[in-house]
């Protein structure tokens, strides 16, 4: 009989000292034997995080929280609130592998002097570097964390984890921040792991792509419960709670209908876009899911029904003959970027080599590839937070507030002690493009963008701390439609999200720049994503743009290996 490593009964973890106390996890039962993964998963504020947090014994200095029912860890029962017995277990026993590696590996020392402090030896944290395929170990050996990139900083994590030979590992959202061909080999690698050392994995993730692929058994929660366990393939093959149906039918495929929302869009989202189309009148007063996807599939409705009637045509330079090109929304021309490397001026690295690009009014264009590839520096520069080192940057529209940027972290991109109000109303009152604005309609703009993105308006007095990632997200993106940019630059909005607030997000996006008739540039590493969103697709890697093909068949005209590699790992 295979030993158990982890058995939860009845779990439940509350927050907060006041009556009646925040109930984050609500009598929870599973167990995991060794050499099994089970994956834990759901949207933000579905109570695995706090489970996770849990299982690591991460809860028991925080005399607020309070917990009840069983936790067992190889045979050891213990108090998910209560530090006691935890000293052997915690970083033995069970170990963890966290989202970020940036903020769990101390910036002062070495990766070697962590790893021999775990491993023992030089020797041994040689070795497990090597196990973790590690190009070239010594050199990582003698690095600082910020030396390494961010799939080599989660390898290194993983053989910290390791090197302790627990009988249990936590990975909690691993591989989150990680383009899609990296996130598969970190997969691979954790599994390889798993069956040499014969531990049990508790893999939370909100990405139910990388559950499906590395998981045997699922629990899906919502709202504190489980809602639904069981193998992998019946889970996503075919779930029998409504809630995990709409999880997954929210899911991005290379298969997803991109000229149509996303999965079965929140209720609100529908009604907006049926009421824009009807100029305001809306034809149903249905709420629920089903009958506003209903309405909608009646409808047949498709993305371009909300291209606007009087967007004009696109115009030429001044001057051109009929048959020239009309001018781009955003063009690129020979474009390099290089940086100093720390060895003076005469050490430069190129990061961008005759980059040259262009998205047109009204299009959307997706830019794809790994860490490292120069996606991200194209957006700084055409974002003007950067300058080109060489070649030219041409906009349609040279006002500065043209251009707007969403950043994948609307946290950090959002002044945390102005309201949400104060944030919108910032733009219009800084925006050349509106003109002179009196502050009556400065409001109308500000709850027009809040029914734009969907949000309540009663939000109007929160700050962003008081408002979940999704929520936040949509305030960036009414922020910077506030006043119709010509331009959108979307850079990883939606990696870190749910997956059903990632579907909202896409929806959002697309009905914005159909409606508005804004051109967007998509930068991100999730091919699938980048498929719904764009009409075409720019395929980057070592700062040369290697191939366009249009997002509608991306899967059959991708031609160089490198897409292929890109395409052959997106796990859905």
């Amino acid at each position: 009989m295979t030993p158990q490593v982890l058995d939860v009964r009845e779990m439940s973890i509350s927050y907060g000292s006041r009556v009646p106390a925040l109930l984050a996890v609500s009598g929870v039962s599973f167990s995991v034997e060794s050499g099994q993964c089970l994956g834990v998963v759901g949207e933000s504020g579905s109570g695995k995080s706090t489970t996770g947090l849990a299982i690591q014994g991460l809860l028991t200095r925080d005399p607020s929280v309070s917990a009840t029912g069983s936790l067992t860890i190889a045979g050891t029962e213990l108090n998910p609130v209560v530090e006691r017995g935890w000293e052997g277990i915690r970083g033995r026993t069970v170990t963890t592998v966290f989202q970020d590696p940036m903020s769990s590996l101390d910036p002062t020392m070495t990766i070697g002097r962590m790893l021999t402090f775990v491993a023992g030896s030089k020797a041994e944290s040689l070795r497990w570097l090597d196990e973790v395929e590690i190009r070239d170990p010594a050199a990582v050996f003698r690095s600082y964390p910020h030396q390494l990139s961010g799939g080599m900083r989660q390898r290194v994590m993983i053989a910290l984890a390791l090197a302790r030979r627990p009988a249990l590992l936590v990975a909690d959202e691993p591989t989150t921040a990680l383009d899609v061909s990296v996130q598969a080999q970190i997969l691979k690698l954790l599994r390889r792991e798993q069956e040499a050392l014969g531990c049990g994995i508790v893999f939370v993730t909100h990405d139910l792509g990388v559950a499906k692929a590395m998981c045997d058994e699922v629990v899906v929660m919502r709202n504190g419960c489980i809602v639904e366990r069981g193998t992998s393939a019946r889970v996503f093959g075919a779930p029998e709670s409504e809630y995990a149906r709409r999880l997954m039918e929210s899911r991005l495929t290379m298969a997803t209908d991109r000229h149509r929302p996303v999965g079965l869009p929140e209720a609100t989202v529908v009604n907006a876009m049926v009421e824009s189309l009807n100029e305001g009148r809306a034809e149903t007063a249905t709420t629920t899911v089903d009958a506003v996807t209903a309405e909608w599939n009646a409808r047949s409705l498709l993305w371009s029904d909300f291209a606007p009637a009087d967007v004009g045509e696109v115009s030429v330079p001044p001057g051109a003959s009929p048959g020239a090109a009309p001018i781009a929304a955003l063009e690129f021309t020979a474009v390099t970027k290089s940086y100093p490397t720390g060895g003076g001026i005469a050490r430069l690295k190129t990061v961008l080599s005759e980059v040259s690009l262009r998205v047109e009014k009204r299009e959307s264009v997706a830019l794809v590839g790994e860490s490292g590839s120069g996606k991200s520096t194209i957006l700084r520069i055409a974002a003007g937070l950067e300058s080109a080192s060489g070649g030219s940057v041409q906009r349609s529209d040279v006002d500065a507030d043209a251009v707007q940027v969403i950043f994948q972290d609307a946290g950090a991109s959002l002044t945390p002690w102005l309201t949400v109000e104060q944030l919108l109303t910032e733009r219009v009152r800084n925006s050349k493009r509106g003109g002179k604005v009196s502050a009556k309609d400065a409001a109308r703009l500000v709850g027009l963008a809040m029914d734009r993105v969907s949000l309540d308006r009663a939000l109007l007095t929160s700050k962003p701390s008081q408002l979940s990632g999704g929520q936040r997200q949509r305030v960036a993106i009414a922020r910077a439609i506030v006043i119709p940019p010509t331009i959108l630059l979307c850079d990883e909005p939606t990696s870190a999200l749910d997956v059903s607030i990632a579907s909202t997000v896409l929806n959002l996006l697309n009905l914005l720049r159909h409606a508005l008739g804004i051109s967007v540039l998509f930068v991100t590493h999730d091919l699938a994503a980048a498929r719904v969103i764009s009409d075409r697709i720019l395929v980057i890697s070592e700062g040369q743009i290697i191939e366009s093909v249009p997002a509608e068949n991306v899967s059959s005209t991708v031609s160089s290996d490198y897409a292929r590699r890109l395409l052959d790992a997106v796990l859905s």
